[in-house]
């Protein structure tokens, strides 16, 4: 069928079988199959889409699985990602991060930075490609993850990437220090993950608990990262939306500490200096 009858055909099946969001998904899933942007859709409507590899597709999200985990790939910060099961899903609020960040990092001369809980890579390949003064540290644990991030990573000069738990900050002192620590941890409670959304249930549970209160990832950052920041050393946070009070009190090892809204108004990020 040509790409138009495709989009009519997958709204119509994922309306049919409840799947919110049906034409948005819809053309996502019809243009990733000829590997175009949705905005080239008219330039291609008559162009053969592959049923079968359709068929696929549309039933994927019929069962659940996340938009960006049945496309394979998700645009962030002007750059795709490779990214499936087993990864965290980027999305548009750690934007926001990445580009404080930067803004920063071009100020400085040649500086080193780590990206805690790297997952996709999004946050400190971002990074790297935009500041070719800065060398990066991409950090995860994860051993589905890091096939995403090995893929996110190839040809960019300077990164490198280590497999390790954060949890254990002992294991990294051979590391330079760093000038820039960025994260974006898990900061879910423990007893709000039932409560999510069905899709983001798909996504790794490592990825998203963040203990009894959300926040056990700040305190090791704190209590432990801090000695790996060089003097004058910056920490770039997201945290989640009802976490900006409880973070001013555990980084007490920062100072400056500023808590800043995303786009929709809430508590999202934190940037503060080594004391």
């Amino acid at each position: 069928m040509t790409l138009k009858e495709a989009y009519s055909y997958a709204v119509t099946f994922l309306e049919r079988n409840g799947v919110d969001e049906s034409d948005f998904k819809a053309l996502c899933v019809v243009c990733s199959i000829l590997n175009i942007k949705n905005s080239e859709y008219d330039l291609h409507r008559n162009d053969f889409v592959p049923n079968k590899k359709l068929a696929d597709m549309l039933w994927k999200l019929k069962d659940g699985q996340p938009l960006q985990y049945v496309l394979g790939k998700w645009d962030f910060y002007e750059s795709l990602f490779y990214i499936g099961e087993g990864v965290l899903i980027p999305r548009p609020e750690t934007e926001e991060l990445v580009e404080k960040a930067i803004d920063y990092i071009k100020t400085l001369g040649k500086c080193t930075v780590y990206d805690l809980c790297a997952g996709s890579g999004c946050i400190g390949l971002s990074i790297a490609k935009k500041c070719k003064n800065a060398f990066v540290y991409l950090i995860e644990k994860s051993e589905d993850a890091l096939p995403y991030l090995k893929k996110n990573a190839k040809g960019i000069e300077n990164v490198k990437i280590i497999q390790g738990d954060i949890c254990k900050s002992d294991s990294f002192f051979e590391l330079e220090n760093a000038d820039i620590i960025i994260s974006n941890p898990p900061y879910i409670k423990s007893d709000d993950i039932a409560c999510l959304q069905c899709e983001v249930l798909k996504e790794p549970l490592m990825a998203l608990d963040g203990g009894k209160d959300g926040l056990d990832f700040y305190r090791i950052i704190n209590d432990n990262w801090n000695k790996k920041l060089n003097k004058n050393g910056k920490l770039f946070l997201e945290i989640g939306d009802e976490q900006g009070k409880d973070i001013l009190h555990i980084l007490s090892n920062f100072n400056n500490i500023n808590v800043f809204k995303d786009l929709y108004g809430n508590d999202r990020m934190v940037v503060a200096d080594k004391k």
